[in-house]
C-alpha cells in the first residue's frame, strides 16, 4: 500500500508540473495589422521567427492589411491591437478630432521602401526620364505616394504636371497591374520589386528612399485607450521588436535572410540576401524604435507640400517614446 499511495503521489506531482509547465508557456495573442507585407520590415519578422515574441510571452497574429487606411481602419474598429503603418495615419486621425486618437509607439523603417521599376534596363536613369511618363505610385494621402511627389519636386518635376503619377491602383495590386501593361513605370516595395525583375517584367532602376531621404516611413501605433489599458503587452512587444533591430544590424545579410526565410517561402535566399542588401544600402532600417522629433518634423513637411495638412499637430501628442526608450535597456 505504501508503495501504490508513492506511486500515486509521484503521478499527481508530475501532472501538476506539467500543468504548470502548459500554464507557463501559454502566450498572449496580439492582433497586428501591417500595411504590406515587405522585407522591409526584417525586425518584425526576425522577432516572429526567433521567437523574440514568445520570450515576452506574446504571440503575434499577423494580418496584411493591404493598405494603410485599411490597417487604421481595423486599429480603429478594434480589430487589431497594434498596426504597423505611415505615421501620417496618425496624423490624419488625430487632426478628425477623435477623441482616442492613436499614438505612434515605435519606428521601424527611416526612409521610403519602395524602388522605381521600369519596362526597360536603364543604368542612368534619373528622375527626368519620368518627364511626360506615367508611373503607379499608390494612395492618396498615403506616405508612398507624398514621398515620391517629394522626391520629385526636390528634383524640379511638378507631380501632375511633369509627369502623370496615379493613384488610382490599390497599393497591393501595383505590380499586377504594371504587369498587365498599366503604367509606364511603378513603385514596388521589395521582395516583389526583385521578383518581378526576376521574371523580365520591369527592372529595379532606383530607390525612391535614397532620392527623397530620411523619414520616419512606418511606425507601429495603437489607440491611445489601448496604450492606457494593456501598457505592459505594448512594452513587451517593443522590446522584442527592438531586440531584433539589434539582430538585423549586428548580422550578416545571409544571416538575416535565413532568418526572414520562414516569412517568404516563395523568395529564395538569394532573393532575400539582395532585398537585405538593397536596403541598407539606403540606410532603411531602423536600428532602434525611437522616433526623433526632427523626423516628425520633416514628415509633416512632406505631407504640407503634399497639401494633405490642415494642422500640425504637436511631437508629443502623437509621439510616445516612452516604452521604445525602455525596451533600449531592458
Amino acid at each position: 500500500m505504501k508503495k501504490a499511495g508513492r506511486a500515486l503521489l509521484l503521478a499527481a506531482l508530475l501532472l501538476t508540473a506539467g500543468l504548470t509547465g502548459c500554464a507557463k508557456m501559454e502566450l498572449k495573442k496580439v492582433r497586428v495589422h501591417e500595411v504590406t507585407h515587405s522585407v522591409f520590415y526584417a525586425a518584425q519578422y526576425v522577432a516572429m521567427e526567433k521567437g523574440y515574441f514568445a520570450d515576452e510571452g506574446l504571440e503575434v497574429e499577423l494580418t496584411n492589411a493591404g493598405g494603410a487606411d485599411k490597417a487604421m481602419t481595423a486599429l480603429l474598429a478594434g480589430q487589431a491591437d497594434i498596426a504597423l503603418m505611415g505615421p501620417e495615419s496618425s496624423v490624419y486621425v488625430y487632426n478628425e478630432g477623435r477623441a482616442d486618437y492613436t499614438r505612434v509607439i515605435g519606428q521601424l523603417t527611416t526612409c521610403d521602401g519602395a524602388f522605381i521599376v521600369g519596362r526597360e534596363p536603364d543604368p542612368d536613369f534619373t528622375l527626368e526620364d519620368l518627364r511626360g511618363k506615367s508611373i503607379l505610385g499608390g494612395r492618396a494621402g498615403g506616405i508612398p505616394l507624398m514621398t515620391l511627389e517629394y522626391a520629385l519636386r526636390q528634383a524640379g518635376l511638378e507631380p501632375g504636371v511633369d509627369v502623370d503619377v496615379r493613384s488610382d491602383v490599390q497599393f497591393n495590386l501595383m505590380a499586377g497591374a504594371f504587369i498587365g501593361g498599366e503604367g509606364d513605370y511603378t513603385t514596388l516595395f521589395e521582395p516583389t520589386a526583385t521578383e518581378v525583375e526576376q521574371q523580365g517584367a520591369g527592372y529595379v532602376l532606383t530607390s525612391v528612399g535614397a532620392l527623397a531621404g530620411e523619414v520616419p516611413y512606418t511606425c507601429y501605433q495603437v489607440t491611445g485607450s489601448k496604450l492606457e489599458e494593456d501598457e505592459e503587452t505594448i512594452a513587451a512587444f517593443l522590446r522584442a521588436i527592438a531586440r531584433a533591430q539589434a539582430f538585423v544590424a549586428e548580422s550578416s545579410e545571409a544571416e538575416v535572410a535565413a532568418a526572414l526565410a520562414p516569412a517568404f517561402p516563395d523568395a529564395s535566399l538569394e532573393t532575400l540576401e539582395t532585398v537585405v542588401r538593397r536596403y541598407r544600402e539606403i540606410g532603411a532600417f531602423a536600428v532602434t524604435p525611437v522616433m526623433e522629433e526632427a523626423a516628425y518634423e520633416r514628415l509633416l513637411d512632406i505631407m504640407e507640400q503634399a497639401g494633405e495638412l490642415t494642422a500640425r499637430p504637436p511631437y508629443a501628442d502623437i509621439i510616445d517614446n516612452r516604452l521604445a526608450e525602455a525596451a533600449l535597456s531592458a
